[in-house]
């Protein structure tokens, strides 16, 4: 069983492109093998700088023979028909055979295919992957029409095994497949000839190019960290940087470098940024003061004066770099001294955050309101949220974030420390942003996590407002980020506010905005007053109610009749209000189900009162889980699908409803009077529980009664003869129903 090789020699291939580029190379040609009807052992696929290769072992000499038979039209059918079965079968009508079927006489063909050999199959593979290579992007050179990445110079294909070494031929717009390739660009650009992998591999690394992407990475980090170590300073991780610089080197050669001293007191994350992002180089830091003072840098090849002139060169292209950020720093540093950065702040009144939602500046102004609001529930004080709100967004007119996007945020937490701004206000301009995703850090400090829910539920309200919502799998806005941050927020922090109360009074604030921006300012009045309501009174319905009956019939107050503004909002908001606290509970199921916490017991749970209280709503399903994984619990279910089922089709049938006047008196078992006393019991201990939130208590009283009904099923017949004492056990199954859905809608539970 012979053993392939296949190289694919070109000019550079960016890093970015690598890893998938050899990963497709995997999948498009043992794919191809397979579907042609051989088999292989292993296959592994490496990616350099210039090559791509693909090594597949114990593969099959040849596809076996293929017989079958296959049957066809019957004999009196059209000429046409059967000539065109004889096509698709690849016989002549002599190869055919007449056979009796129980519609009539019908024609079949046996068709052989014969084996093909390896080499045939490995080259039709080939040809066919290179053509049809996904490369993201791709160009044309020279007079060809083939794409590839970037020139391909040279194709590698060989099988070998005991007996040699055959080259496959395969011929590409004038490429032609060999035995031979080439080493490192500079060190080892001398052709040679290989005769299997390890041959490949060996030779590749006299030839000094190490084949291995993730070899490469080791060798990077190893002589970094052991460089850095040498000198009491340590090498800041990077996973992304190292695995990108190994794509740009087929032989590192690492390299320490001194940064300026003009630079040092620059923040740490702008050397960082500055360095990783225009220069690939590792920042390298003192351990004892955690300032950036040395950098890494990887070359692609051994010097004779062991990399002094490229480290010259590079340290002098960084110092201009890092000119320009210390110019920035500066810049930045008086207008945030001497200004409080009010520069920044007017300036955000130009830049537009959505243009159907305003700039900016108006975005801050909301954020800043509802900050305010939101702070009684988080315990800060109103200003101090405010204030942090306020300059929040600040530091994006800021030269720096113009140059580093990237350090949005962590750049307006030293611009607001620099200004004098308190402690809470400057980490909230970092903070806010949190989480970005799911294993991001989030927001406990309270003023940070305070300003965090309003910029989230400020930038959902306003897209749900215009219609922006997700859909499938798109979400341009990241609304389905926002959410799962809202609600991680506020589980984190274990916060207690109700959701549709924000959401409506946003909704609201942003329907004002919009109309009052394209022009529409007539009766807008009504909605403020609305506004106001739902500050005092909750949701939106309380509020346009109130409303209607204060200015209802009122010659001097705006119009809120039919048609009128406010009936038109009427009509919208609470839709839109509806939709986006679904929305919120979807991202809720997705979060808990990665907890082990199931979709159903969170549907039981969302039709309690409460349900747009997460925290609450958390507990609640929390509590409901654990108890539905004991035994009680768990049978509890059945006991209570079984009480619900009978009662539910005793009260169709009898066209009345069992919900009260259950009785001892009747009771003729001890099963049954043992289930009164259970019921009894379990009424006085869950209210109190459920009154003071404690559902563990609830639920855990819910599930004793699994003992006593069981024992009342299997004792009682509930549709007795004697019409009084049927009466009395619906009733009494009516209690077990009653105390069940008083903790949770059991009938939302699956199984």
């Amino acid at each position: 069983m012979p053993d392939l090789l296949i190289e694919l020699f070109s000019e550079e291939i960016p890093a970015r492109m690598q890893a998938k580029a050899a990963d497709d190379l995997k999948k498009l040609i043992t794919d191809g093998l397979v579907d042609a009807g051989l088999t292989y052992g292993a296959a592994q696929a490496f990616s350099t700088p210039r090559r791509l290769a693909l090594a597949v072992d114990g593969l099959t000499a040849e596809s076996p023979t293929v017989r079958e038979e296959r049957k066809g039209p019957r004999t009196d059918a059209p000429e046409k028909a059967i000539e065109g079965f004889l096509r698709g079968a690849g016989v002549s009508r002599d190869d055919l055979e007449v056979r009796d079927d129980k519609k009539g006489q019908v024609y079949f063909a046996k068709i052989e295919k014969p084996g093909r050999s390896a080499a045939v199959i490995v080259a039709e593979t080939l040809e066919k992957t290179i053509r049809n290579f996904p490369w993201a992007k791709s160009m044309r050179w020279g007079t060809g029409a083939m794409r590839w990445v970037r020139p391909l110079h040279s194709i590698v294909c060989i099988l070998s095994d005991e007996a040699g070494v055959e080259t496959v031929p395969v011929s590409i717009e004038g490429i032609h497949s060999s035995d031979v390739t080439k080493g490192h660009r500079f060190m080892g650009p001398e052709a040679f000839r290989v005769v299997g992998f390890d041959d490949y591999a060996t030779k590749l690394k006299r030839s000094k190019v190490i084949l291995s992407a993730d070899e490469r990475a080791e060798t990077i980090w190893h002589d970094a960290t052991n460089m850095a170590f040498a000198a009491g300073l340590e090498v800041v991780d990077d996973k992304g940087l190292l695995k990108e610089v190994a794509g740009l080197v087929e032989w590192p050669v690492v390299l320490m470098g001194k940064i300026d001293d003009e630079f040092l007191e620059l923040p740490p994350e702008v050397l960082q940024t500055s360095m990783k992002e225009h220069q690939k180089f590792f920042s390298v830091r003192n351990p004892k003061t955690s300032r950036i003072e040395r950098f890494i840098t990887v070359a692609n090849r051994e010097t004779a004066d062991n990399g002094a002139t490229i480290l010259a060169g590079n340290q002098k292209v960084l110092s201009a770099r890092l000119a320009d950020a210390k110019f920035f720093w500066e810049n930045d540093l008086r207008i945030a001294n001497g200004q409080k950065m009010q520069p920044w702040l007017d300036s955000l009144a130009n830049v537009t955050f959505h243009n159907k939602l305003g700039s900016q500046r108006a975005r801050i102004a909301r954020i800043s309101a509802l900050s305010r609001k939101l702070s009684v529930v988080t315990g800060v004080d109103a200003d101090l949220a405010a204030q942090a709100a306020d300059i929040a967004k600040a530091d994006l007119s800021s030269e720096m974030i113009y140059e580093f996007p990237e350090l949005q945020g962590l750049m307006g937490r030293y611009y607001a420390a620099a200004a004098g701004f308190p402690s809470e206000a400057a980490a909230a301009c970092e903070e806010h942003y949190q989480p970005l995703g799911p294993s991001d850090n989030v927001p406990d400090q309270p003023v940070s996590a305070t300003v965090a829910l309003a910029d989230k539920l400020d930038t959902l309200t306003g897209f749900w407002t215009i219609g922006e919502k997700p859909t499938g799998s798109k979400d341009p806005f990241a609304l389905r980020r926002a959410a799962l941050g809202v609600i991680r927020i506020i589980l984190a922090n274990d916060l207690r506010l109700s959701l549709d109360h924000f959401i409506d009074n946003q909704l609201l604030t942003h329907e004002i905005a919009i109309r009052r921006s394209n022009g529409d300012a007539k009766d807008l009045s009504a909605l403020e007053n609305t506004l106001d309501e739902i500050a005092d009174h909750g949701v939106f319905g309380a509020a346009f109610r109130l409303v209607l009956e204060k200015f209802d019939g009122n010659d001097d107050a705006p119009d809120v009749s039919e048609g009128s503004v406010l009936r038109t909002v009427g009509d919208q908001l609470p839709d839109a209000s509806t939709d986006l606290l679904a929305f919120f509970h979807d991202r809720l199921k997705v979060y808990l189900r990665d907890q082990g916490v199931r979709h159903d017991i969170i549907d039981a749970c969302l039709a309690m009162p409460g349900y747009d209280d997460l925290a609450l709503l958390v507990r609640r399903a929390t509590a409901l889980s654990e108890t539905l994984h004991t035994d009680d619990g768990e049978n509890l279910i059945q006991a209570f699908k079984r009480a619900n089922n009978i009662l539910t089709q005793a009260e169709e049938k009898d066209g009345v409803e069992y919900s009260y006047g259950a009785d001892v008196k009747f009771a003729e078992s001890d099963e049954e009077r043992a289930l009164f006393e259970a019921l009894d019991t379990a009424e006085k201990a869950i209210a109190p529980a459920m009154e003071s939130e404690d559902f563990s208590s609830a639920m855990a009283s819910m599930a004793a009664l699994r003992a006593p009904a069981d024992a009342f099923f299997e004792a009682v017949q509930i549709n007795s003869d004697n019409k009084v004492i049927r009466r009395n056990r619906l009733n009494l199954l009516s209690r077990i129903r009653q105390i069940c859905l008083s903790v949770a809608d059991l009938t939302k539970i699956e199984g």
